[in-house]
């Protein structure tokens, strides 16, 4: 192939992710600004909350190569997502990022050398593809662990808020008994509750550490849930009341789902029907027959 068409197709690799960071990021000079304004007086300062992770601390490094090179509106969809997966440990934010600078420059190479052996409009459709998808693979791994997360705190939810309506049917309050179900509970909603606790300790209101829980975890059960104890709160219904009503509810509601989950097997069991075993049926029953059809006509 001749160097010119390599040369194009290394600066269509390079320029997609920076189309994509032209595209996506916008000026920020309001939080420049606050930033700015909240420096005064202070020798060391965080401009970005989001910046504030392990891999932040430092100045140097390649993370910090890559998050200048990211725009903000795709860190904070980032952090977004960290949140919702749980924020692993061997996932911190700037690993991340590095990552999706680091992803896309090997996929663009790979992508060079297989055009080099097999030039073809094809090779050079599939390398686009390729680079373009390992820029995103960091998102979509992320966003598979949330969504895994989130229906494993769906599953959780009844048995924790029965658990939380005996504490508060027993004197406890409803922020004891929260914490006595996120100490003795396991999994990823008991964390959900310990932090939501240390919101609370640290100077966050109540109605925020819920608000932010829910927005956290990004499940609707739980959502709704939040919306009830905020309303119990505000207007004083009584928590045990609403308690006892949510957990009910959650359980229907998760019989529920499990009886649609069952109610499905058969419209999934079709189509596996139709292309593995009926066709072998077919083959073994008239197969014979057609044999000996044959033979006789012959």
């Amino acid at each position: 192939m001749p160097l010119v068409v390599l040369l194009a197709i290394a600066a269509m690799s390079i320029s997609l992710p920076l189309l994509g960071w032209s595209i996506l990021a916008r000026p920020n000079r309001d939080q420049r600004q606050i930033a700015a304004n909240l420096r005064r007086g202070l020798s060391n300062t965080v401009t970005d909350p989001v910046s504030r992770s392990p891999d932040a601390a430092s100045p140097g490094g390649f993370p910090a190569v890559a998050r200048r090179l990211t725009p903000t509106g795709s860190i904070r969809r980032l952090d977004r997502l960290l949140a919702r997966a749980g924020r692993p440990p061997a996932w911190p934010i700037g690993r991340l990022l590095a990552a999706k600078v680091i992803l896309p420059l090997v996929g663009g190479a790979l992508s060079l050398l297989n055009v080099a052996v097999n030039p073809g409009t094809l090779a050079v459709l599939t390398g686009i593809v390729v680079t373009v998808v390992c820029y995103f693979v960091p998102d979509l791994l992320l966003h598979s662990r949330g969504q895994e997360r989130s229906q494993k705190i769906a599953l959780e939810l009844p048995d924790t808020l029965d658990q939380m309506t005996i504490a508060v049917e027993a004197g406890l309050g409803f922020d004891s008994a929260m914490a006595r179900a996120g100490k003795n509970g396991k999994g990823p909603l008991a964390e959900e509750l310990v932090r939501t606790m240390q919101d609370i300790q640290v100077g966050q209101s109540r109605r925020q550490a819920y608000e932010a829980l829910a927005a956290r975890v990004g499940v609707p059960d739980l959502r709704k849930f939040v919306r009830a104890i905020i309303q119990a709160d505000l207007y004083g219904i009584s928590v045990a009341d609403v308690l006892r009503t949510q957990a009910a509810e959650m359980r229907m509601k998760r019989r529920q789902r499990a009886e649609e989950k069952a109610m499905q097997i058969p419209v999934k069991v079709i189509f596996p029907l139709m292309l593995c075993i009926l066709p072998v049926l077919f083959i073994v029953l008239l197969g014979p027959a057609v044999m000996g059809i044959v033979a006789a006509l012959t």
